[in-house]
Protein backbone atom coordinates (compact mmCIF):
# COMPACT_ATOMS: atom_id res chain seq x y z
CA UNK A 1 0.00 0.00 0.00
CA UNK A 2 1.35 3.60 -1.19
CA UNK A 3 1.10 6.58 1.36
CA UNK A 4 2.21 10.00 1.12
CA UNK A 5 3.78 11.96 4.20
CA UNK A 6 3.76 15.92 5.04
CA UNK A 7 6.22 16.91 6.91
CA UNK A 8 5.79 20.61 8.55
CA UNK A 9 9.36 21.64 9.05
CA UNK A 10 9.83 23.46 12.86
CA UNK A 11 12.43 25.63 14.66
CA UNK A 12 14.81 23.07 16.86
CA UNK A 13 14.37 23.84 20.07
CA UNK A 14 16.79 22.87 22.93
CA UNK A 15 16.68 19.56 24.71
CA UNK A 16 17.03 21.45 27.85
CA UNK A 17 14.96 23.59 29.48
CA UNK A 18 14.53 26.61 27.27
CA UNK A 19 15.09 30.56 28.68
CA UNK A 20 11.71 31.60 27.53
CA UNK A 21 9.25 29.23 26.42
CA UNK A 22 6.13 30.39 24.54
CA UNK A 23 2.96 28.70 24.02
CA UNK A 24 2.38 27.05 20.28
CA UNK A 25 0.94 24.30 18.57
CA UNK A 26 2.28 23.04 15.03
CA UNK A 27 1.57 19.15 12.93
CA UNK A 28 5.03 17.46 12.49
CA UNK A 29 3.74 14.88 10.00
CA UNK A 30 1.33 13.87 8.36
CA UNK A 31 0.71 10.52 6.38
CA UNK A 32 -2.10 9.67 4.19
CA UNK A 33 -2.80 5.87 1.89
CA UNK A 34 -3.66 6.08 -1.64
CA UNK A 35 -7.50 6.70 -0.85
CA UNK A 36 -6.18 9.98 0.99
CA UNK A 37 -7.03 9.01 4.58
CA UNK A 38 -4.70 9.48 7.50
CA UNK A 39 -2.99 6.74 8.68
CA UNK A 40 -0.59 8.57 11.08
CA UNK A 41 -0.85 12.32 12.27
CA UNK A 42 2.38 13.93 14.79
CA UNK A 43 1.40 16.92 16.59
CA UNK A 44 3.34 18.72 18.97
CA UNK A 45 2.28 21.74 21.54
CA UNK A 46 4.50 24.03 23.76
CA UNK A 47 2.48 25.16 26.44
CA UNK A 48 3.52 28.68 28.27
CA UNK A 49 5.20 26.48 31.05
CA UNK A 50 7.61 25.04 28.60
CA UNK A 51 6.59 21.50 29.01
CA UNK A 52 6.05 20.13 25.79
CA UNK A 53 3.32 17.36 24.53
CA UNK A 54 3.86 15.27 21.31
CA UNK A 55 1.39 12.72 19.94
CA UNK A 56 0.96 10.80 17.78
CA UNK A 57 -2.65 9.35 16.21
CA UNK A 58 -2.34 5.70 14.63
CA UNK A 59 -4.86 4.71 12.57
CA UNK A 60 -6.74 1.74 13.29
CA UNK A 61 -4.98 1.41 17.00
CA UNK A 62 -7.32 0.53 20.10
CA UNK A 63 -4.94 1.21 22.67
CA UNK A 64 -2.81 4.16 23.59
CA UNK A 65 0.95 4.94 25.36
CA UNK A 66 2.10 8.05 27.79
CA UNK A 67 5.30 8.69 28.32
CA UNK A 68 6.42 11.41 30.92
CA UNK A 69 9.93 12.08 29.91
CA UNK A 70 11.94 14.00 32.50
CA UNK A 71 15.30 15.57 31.37
CA UNK A 72 17.61 14.13 34.14
CA UNK A 73 19.97 11.35 34.30
CA UNK A 74 23.01 9.98 36.34
CA UNK A 75 25.55 12.38 34.54
CA UNK A 76 23.16 15.14 35.77
CA UNK A 77 24.14 14.19 39.66
CA UNK A 78 26.69 15.42 42.07
CA UNK A 79 29.28 12.77 43.98
CA UNK A 80 26.60 13.24 46.63
CA UNK A 81 23.59 12.63 44.92
CA UNK A 82 24.74 9.72 42.28
CA UNK A 83 22.14 7.84 41.70
CA UNK A 84 19.39 10.11 42.61
CA UNK A 85 17.70 9.97 39.13
CA UNK A 86 17.09 6.44 39.65
CA UNK A 87 16.45 6.74 43.48
CA UNK A 88 13.38 9.03 42.32
CA UNK A 89 12.24 6.99 39.75
CA UNK A 90 11.43 4.20 42.41
CA UNK A 91 10.13 6.15 45.04
CA UNK A 92 7.51 8.12 42.37
CA UNK A 93 5.29 4.84 42.49
CA UNK A 94 5.27 5.10 46.47
CA UNK A 95 2.42 7.22 46.37
CA UNK A 96 1.01 10.70 46.24
CA UNK A 97 -0.86 13.32 48.36
CA UNK A 98 -3.74 11.75 46.49
CA UNK A 99 -2.90 7.60 45.90
CA UNK A 100 -1.44 5.21 48.29
CA UNK A 101 1.44 2.96 46.04
CA UNK A 102 -1.10 0.36 46.29
CA UNK A 103 -3.89 2.73 44.70
CA UNK A 104 -1.03 3.40 41.71
CA UNK A 105 -0.83 -0.19 41.10
CA UNK A 106 -4.93 -1.06 41.45
CA UNK A 107 -6.23 1.98 39.29
CA UNK A 108 -4.03 0.64 36.27
CA UNK A 109 -4.26 -3.17 36.92
CA UNK A 110 -8.20 -2.98 36.63
CA UNK A 111 -8.07 -1.71 33.37
CA UNK A 112 -5.74 -4.21 32.06
CA UNK A 113 -2.32 -1.01 31.94
CA UNK A 114 0.70 -1.94 31.72
CA UNK A 115 3.49 0.84 33.50
CA UNK A 116 7.03 1.23 34.64
CA UNK A 117 9.49 3.18 34.35
CA UNK A 118 13.40 3.68 33.64
CA UNK A 119 16.65 5.84 34.19
CA UNK A 120 19.35 6.70 31.58
CA UNK A 121 22.62 8.53 31.60
CA UNK A 122 20.22 11.80 30.26
CA UNK A 123 16.72 11.41 31.41
CA UNK A 124 14.28 9.20 33.53
CA UNK A 125 10.92 8.32 31.81
CA UNK A 126 7.80 6.94 33.10
CA UNK A 127 5.54 5.45 30.75
CA UNK A 128 1.84 3.74 30.36
CA UNK A 129 0.20 1.58 27.60
CA UNK A 130 -3.81 0.91 28.23
CA UNK A 131 -6.55 0.82 25.87
CA UNK A 132 -7.80 4.43 24.36
CA UNK A 133 -10.44 4.83 26.28
CA UNK A 134 -8.39 4.53 29.85
CA UNK A 135 -6.01 6.85 28.15
CA UNK A 136 -7.48 10.23 30.39
CA UNK A 137 -7.02 7.63 33.66
CA UNK A 138 -3.22 7.07 32.50
CA UNK A 139 -2.53 10.73 32.49
CA UNK A 140 -3.99 11.57 35.46
CA UNK A 141 -1.96 8.61 37.64
CA UNK A 142 1.24 9.77 36.29
CA UNK A 143 0.60 13.55 36.53
CA UNK A 144 0.05 12.72 40.33
CA UNK A 145 3.00 10.97 40.52
CA UNK A 146 5.41 13.54 38.97
CA UNK A 147 3.70 16.99 40.28
CA UNK A 148 2.45 15.45 44.18
CA UNK A 149 5.15 12.97 45.01
CA UNK A 150 5.42 12.38 49.17
CA UNK A 151 8.82 10.91 49.21
CA UNK A 152 8.43 10.29 53.02
CA UNK A 153 11.23 9.24 54.67
CA UNK A 154 10.08 5.31 55.52
CA UNK A 155 9.75 4.84 51.79
CA UNK A 156 13.00 6.16 51.10
CA UNK A 157 14.32 3.71 53.54
CA UNK A 158 12.61 0.68 52.90
CA UNK A 159 13.57 1.66 48.82
CA UNK A 160 16.89 2.26 49.68
CA UNK A 161 16.77 -1.79 50.16
CA UNK A 162 15.52 -2.71 46.99
CA UNK A 163 17.63 -0.53 45.31
CA UNK A 164 20.98 -2.14 46.72
CA UNK A 165 19.48 -5.33 45.67
CA UNK A 166 19.27 -3.81 42.63
CA UNK A 167 22.86 -3.02 42.66
CA UNK A 168 24.02 -6.37 43.81
CA UNK A 169 22.31 -8.09 40.85
CA UNK A 170 23.45 -5.70 38.66
CA UNK A 171 27.06 -6.61 39.91
CA UNK A 172 26.67 -10.32 38.77
CA UNK A 173 26.16 -9.31 35.46
CA UNK A 174 29.17 -8.98 33.22
CA UNK A 175 27.64 -7.30 30.58
CA UNK A 176 26.65 -4.96 32.78
CA UNK A 177 30.03 -4.79 35.24
CA UNK A 178 31.80 -4.55 31.74
CA UNK A 179 30.10 -1.71 30.21
CA UNK A 180 30.24 0.40 33.78
CA UNK A 181 33.88 -0.06 33.30
CA UNK A 182 33.91 1.05 29.86
CA UNK A 183 32.25 4.15 30.65
CA UNK A 184 34.61 4.94 33.72
CA UNK A 185 37.72 4.44 31.43
CA UNK A 186 36.31 6.52 29.03
CA UNK A 187 35.39 8.97 31.19
CA UNK A 188 37.01 9.00 34.36
CA UNK A 189 35.22 6.90 37.53
CA UNK A 190 34.51 9.97 39.45
CA UNK A 191 32.96 11.77 36.22
CA UNK A 192 29.20 11.82 36.04
CA UNK A 193 29.13 10.64 32.67
CA UNK A 194 31.45 7.52 33.99
CA UNK A 195 29.60 6.63 36.95
CA UNK A 196 26.82 3.96 36.59
CA UNK A 197 23.08 4.96 36.60
CA UNK A 198 22.03 3.04 39.79
CA UNK A 199 24.66 4.79 42.13
CA UNK A 200 27.08 2.61 44.55
CA UNK A 201 26.23 1.15 47.63
CA UNK A 202 27.84 3.80 49.60
CA UNK A 203 26.03 6.62 47.18
CA UNK A 204 22.80 5.28 47.88
CA UNK A 205 23.62 4.11 51.37
CA UNK A 206 24.38 8.02 52.17
CA UNK A 207 21.57 9.47 50.68
CA UNK A 208 19.35 11.26 52.32
CA UNK A 209 15.24 12.38 52.24
CA UNK A 210 16.16 16.00 52.11
CA UNK A 211 18.93 15.42 48.94
CA UNK A 212 16.16 13.87 47.26
CA UNK A 213 13.44 16.30 47.70
CA UNK A 214 15.95 18.99 46.48
CA UNK A 215 16.72 16.79 43.88
CA UNK A 216 13.20 16.30 42.83
CA UNK A 217 12.13 19.91 42.72
CA UNK A 218 15.36 21.54 40.52
CA UNK A 219 14.88 19.00 37.76
CA UNK A 220 10.75 17.39 37.57
CA UNK A 221 9.92 20.77 36.37
CA UNK A 222 7.59 21.47 33.11
CA UNK A 223 10.05 23.41 31.11
CA UNK A 224 12.35 20.28 31.52
CA UNK A 225 9.27 17.43 30.75
CA UNK A 226 7.97 16.07 27.59
CA UNK A 227 4.51 14.02 27.41
CA UNK A 228 4.50 11.68 24.15
CA UNK A 229 1.42 9.68 23.46
CA UNK A 230 0.85 7.38 20.48
CA UNK A 231 -2.27 5.46 19.59
CA UNK A 232 -5.89 5.72 19.36
CA UNK A 233 -5.55 9.62 20.38
CA UNK A 234 -6.81 12.99 19.63
CA UNK A 235 -4.13 15.47 20.14
CA UNK A 236 -5.95 18.41 21.55
CA UNK A 237 -8.05 16.18 24.26
CA UNK A 238 -4.38 14.75 25.10
CA UNK A 239 -3.39 18.74 25.88
CA UNK A 240 -6.95 19.30 28.05
CA UNK A 241 -5.80 15.81 30.22
CA UNK A 242 -2.31 17.09 30.12
CA UNK A 243 -3.36 20.52 31.23
CA UNK A 244 -6.40 19.08 34.22
CA UNK A 245 -3.52 16.33 35.34
CA UNK A 246 -0.35 18.28 35.48
CA UNK A 247 -1.99 21.42 37.29
CA UNK A 248 -2.18 19.91 40.69
CA UNK A 249 0.15 21.79 43.28
CA UNK A 250 0.81 24.56 40.62
CA UNK A 251 3.46 22.74 38.98
CA UNK A 252 2.76 23.94 35.63
CA UNK A 253 3.65 27.13 37.34
CA UNK A 254 6.70 26.50 38.24
CA UNK A 255 9.74 27.86 36.55
CA UNK A 256 12.99 26.07 36.34
CA UNK A 257 16.27 27.36 38.20
CA UNK A 258 18.61 27.87 34.72
CA UNK A 259 20.49 24.62 34.04
CA UNK A 260 24.00 24.52 31.74
CA UNK A 261 24.44 22.90 28.73
CA UNK A 262 26.00 19.56 29.05
CA UNK A 263 27.94 20.62 26.26
CA UNK A 264 29.69 23.61 28.10
CA UNK A 265 31.00 20.99 31.15
CA UNK A 266 32.47 18.94 28.37
CA UNK A 267 34.57 21.02 27.35
CA UNK A 268 36.45 21.24 30.22
CA UNK A 269 36.87 17.78 30.25
CA UNK A 270 40.26 15.95 28.48
CA UNK A 271 39.34 14.13 25.38
CA UNK A 272 39.67 10.34 25.77
CA UNK A 273 42.82 8.77 25.90
CA UNK A 274 44.18 5.14 25.60
CA UNK A 275 43.15 3.12 28.49
CA UNK A 276 42.26 -0.59 29.72
CA UNK A 277 40.61 -2.06 33.02
CA UNK A 278 40.35 -5.77 34.69
CA UNK A 279 37.37 -6.48 36.85
CA UNK A 280 38.31 -9.73 38.93
CA UNK A 281 34.93 -12.08 38.84
CA UNK A 282 34.41 -15.61 38.85
CA UNK A 283 32.83 -16.37 36.02
CA UNK A 284 33.60 -18.93 33.69
CA UNK A 285 33.70 -16.49 30.49
CA UNK A 286 35.58 -13.47 30.03
CA UNK A 287 33.40 -10.46 28.62
CA UNK A 288 35.84 -7.53 26.87
CA UNK A 289 34.84 -4.28 25.25
CA UNK A 290 37.25 -2.77 22.87
CA UNK A 291 36.16 0.37 22.16
CA UNK A 292 36.82 4.21 21.35
CA UNK A 293 35.30 7.54 21.42
CA UNK A 294 32.55 7.65 19.19
CA UNK A 295 29.86 10.62 17.47
CA UNK A 296 28.08 13.31 19.93
CA UNK A 297 23.81 12.72 19.26
CA UNK A 298 23.90 15.90 16.96
CA UNK A 299 26.60 15.23 14.77
CA UNK A 300 25.43 14.11 11.03
CA UNK A 301 27.79 11.39 10.85
CA UNK A 302 25.93 9.69 13.38
CA UNK A 303 23.69 7.60 10.27
CA UNK A 304 26.86 6.68 8.35
CA UNK A 305 28.18 5.50 11.42
CA UNK A 306 25.17 3.56 12.20
CA UNK A 307 25.61 2.04 8.68
CA UNK A 308 28.75 0.73 9.34
CA UNK A 309 27.98 -0.66 13.04
CA UNK A 310 25.30 -2.86 11.79
CA UNK A 311 27.85 -3.96 8.98
CA UNK A 312 30.36 -4.42 11.70
CA UNK A 313 28.82 -6.30 14.11
CA UNK A 314 24.88 -5.49 13.90
CA UNK A 315 23.82 -9.34 13.05
CA UNK A 316 24.46 -12.59 11.83
CA UNK A 317 25.81 -11.49 8.80
CA UNK A 318 28.11 -8.82 9.95
CA UNK A 319 32.00 -8.80 9.39
CA UNK A 320 32.30 -9.62 12.96
CA UNK A 321 30.17 -11.87 13.46
CA UNK A 322 31.35 -13.62 10.69
CA UNK A 323 35.36 -13.69 11.25
CA UNK A 324 34.99 -14.61 14.92
CA UNK A 325 32.49 -16.81 15.33
CA UNK A 326 31.80 -18.36 12.00
CA UNK A 327 34.74 -18.87 10.51
CA UNK A 328 36.70 -19.03 13.52
CA UNK A 329 34.65 -20.26 16.53
CA UNK A 330 36.76 -18.11 19.29
CA UNK A 331 32.91 -17.17 21.11
CA UNK A 332 29.25 -17.21 20.94
CA UNK A 333 28.57 -14.05 21.49
CA UNK A 334 30.00 -11.16 19.63
CA UNK A 335 28.36 -7.81 18.59
CA UNK A 336 29.21 -4.07 17.84
CA UNK A 337 27.31 -1.09 19.00
CA UNK A 338 27.11 2.62 19.23
CA UNK A 339 26.24 5.12 22.13
CA UNK A 340 25.24 8.90 21.46
CA UNK A 341 25.51 11.58 23.95
CA UNK A 342 25.18 15.23 24.21
CA UNK A 343 28.97 15.95 24.09
CA UNK A 344 30.52 12.58 23.68
CA UNK A 345 29.82 8.93 22.36
CA UNK A 346 31.21 5.44 23.04
CA UNK A 347 32.05 2.59 19.79
CA UNK A 348 32.69 -0.49 20.93
CA UNK A 349 32.66 -4.34 20.52
CA UNK A 350 31.57 -6.82 22.69
CA UNK A 351 32.45 -10.39 22.88
CA UNK A 352 32.10 -13.23 25.50
CA UNK A 353 34.42 -15.61 25.77
CA UNK A 354 36.55 -18.24 27.32
CA UNK A 355 39.85 -17.12 28.78
CA UNK A 356 42.15 -18.94 26.62
CA UNK A 357 40.64 -17.37 23.51
CA UNK A 358 40.66 -13.82 24.53
CA UNK A 359 44.35 -12.96 22.91
CA UNK A 360 42.91 -14.59 19.68
CA UNK A 361 39.65 -12.42 20.02
CA UNK A 362 41.46 -9.27 19.91
CA UNK A 363 43.79 -9.57 17.54
CA UNK A 364 40.65 -10.52 15.21
CA UNK A 365 38.53 -7.55 16.26
CA UNK A 366 41.55 -5.36 16.20
CA UNK A 367 42.81 -6.88 12.40
CA UNK A 368 39.17 -5.97 11.60
CA UNK A 369 38.66 -2.92 12.82
CA UNK A 370 42.40 -2.08 10.72
CA UNK A 371 41.05 -3.00 7.77
CA UNK A 372 37.33 -1.71 8.08
CA UNK A 373 39.00 1.92 8.95
CA UNK A 374 42.24 1.79 5.95
CA UNK A 375 39.36 0.53 3.50
CA UNK A 376 36.06 0.72 4.68
CA UNK A 377 33.38 -1.67 3.83
CA UNK A 378 31.73 -2.90 0.89
CA UNK A 379 28.71 -2.14 -1.46
CA UNK A 380 27.56 -5.55 -0.38
CA UNK A 381 27.71 -4.09 2.75
CA UNK A 382 26.26 -0.98 2.58
CA UNK A 383 23.27 -1.90 1.11
CA UNK A 384 23.12 -4.60 4.03
CA UNK A 385 23.19 -1.89 6.84
CA UNK A 386 21.36 0.22 5.61
CA UNK A 387 18.36 -2.49 4.74
CA UNK A 388 19.01 -3.75 7.95
CA UNK A 389 18.86 0.09 9.96
CA UNK A 390 15.42 0.64 7.43
CA UNK A 391 13.60 -2.58 8.20
CA UNK A 392 14.30 -2.62 11.91
CA UNK A 393 13.20 0.78 12.40
CA UNK A 394 10.10 0.12 10.54
CA UNK A 395 9.42 -3.12 12.13
CA UNK A 396 9.97 -1.60 15.70
CA UNK A 397 7.25 0.82 15.04
CA UNK A 398 4.23 -1.18 14.30
CA UNK A 399 3.19 -0.55 18.29
CA UNK A 400 1.90 2.36 20.24
CA UNK A 401 4.86 1.95 22.66
CA UNK A 402 7.60 2.27 19.78
CA UNK A 403 6.27 4.99 18.57
CA UNK A 404 5.85 6.59 21.75
CA UNK A 405 9.34 6.23 22.77
CA UNK A 406 10.51 7.71 19.77
CA UNK A 407 8.53 10.70 20.03
CA UNK A 408 9.35 11.52 23.10
CA UNK A 409 13.33 10.87 23.38
CA UNK A 410 13.65 12.64 20.19
CA UNK A 411 11.60 15.61 21.35
CA UNK A 412 13.72 15.61 24.75
CA UNK A 413 17.65 14.67 23.27
CA UNK A 414 17.48 16.07 20.07
CA UNK A 415 14.63 19.23 20.36
CA UNK A 416 13.05 17.84 17.43
CA UNK A 417 10.93 14.65 15.84
CA UNK A 418 12.05 13.53 12.47
CA UNK A 419 9.52 12.17 9.83
CA UNK A 420 10.53 8.59 9.56
CA UNK A 421 10.63 8.96 6.01
CA UNK A 422 13.32 11.69 6.25
CA UNK A 423 15.39 9.04 8.85
CA UNK A 424 15.09 6.77 6.34
CA UNK A 425 16.25 9.13 3.43
CA UNK A 426 19.26 10.31 5.72
CA UNK A 427 19.97 6.52 6.04
CA UNK A 428 19.48 5.71 2.15
CA UNK A 429 21.70 8.74 1.70
CA UNK A 430 24.67 7.29 3.32
CA UNK A 431 27.42 6.62 0.85
CA UNK A 432 30.87 4.16 0.71
CA UNK A 433 32.92 7.41 1.70
CA UNK A 434 31.25 9.00 4.56
CA UNK A 435 31.23 5.32 5.49
CA UNK A 436 34.63 4.95 4.75
CA UNK A 437 35.94 8.60 6.74
CA UNK A 438 33.69 7.82 9.77
CA UNK A 439 35.69 4.51 9.79
CA UNK A 440 39.16 6.55 9.72
CA UNK A 441 38.27 9.08 12.45
CA UNK A 442 36.81 6.70 14.64
CA UNK A 443 38.91 3.83 14.59
CA UNK A 444 42.56 5.75 14.80
CA UNK A 445 41.06 7.28 18.57
CA UNK A 446 42.79 6.15 21.30
CA UNK A 447 41.63 2.42 22.26
CA UNK A 448 39.57 1.81 25.75
CA UNK A 449 40.02 -2.13 26.67
CA UNK A 450 37.74 -3.50 29.62
CA UNK A 451 37.36 -6.98 30.68
CA UNK A 452 35.25 -9.11 33.50
CA UNK A 453 36.13 -12.44 34.25
CA UNK A 454 38.67 -14.83 35.83
CA UNK A 455 42.29 -13.90 36.05
CA UNK A 456 44.11 -10.48 36.15
CA UNK A 457 44.64 -7.75 33.41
Amino acid sequence: MSTTRTTTAGQRSAGRPSAVPRASTRTLETVRDETGQVTSLVRRTQLASGLRIVTEQMAGARSASVGVWVGVGSRDETAKTHGASHFLEHLLFKGTTERSALDISIELDAVGGEFNAFTAKEYTCFHARVLSDDLPLAVDVLGDMITGSVIATPDVDAERDVILDEIAMHDDDPDDVVQNLLAALAWGEDSALGRPIAGTDASIEAMTPAQIKRFYRRHYVPANTVISVAGAVDHAAVVRAVKKAFARHDWLDTVAAPVAPRAAAARRRPRIATAQGHVTRPFEQVNLVLGCEGLTRDDERRYALGVLNTALGGGTSSRLFQEVREHRGLAYSVYSFAAHYADSGLVGVAVGCLPDRTDDVLAVVREQLAIIAAEGITADELARGKGQLVGGMILGLEDSGSRMMRLGKNELVNGEVLGIDEVIARIEGVTLEQVREVAAEVFGRPELLAQVGPGGA
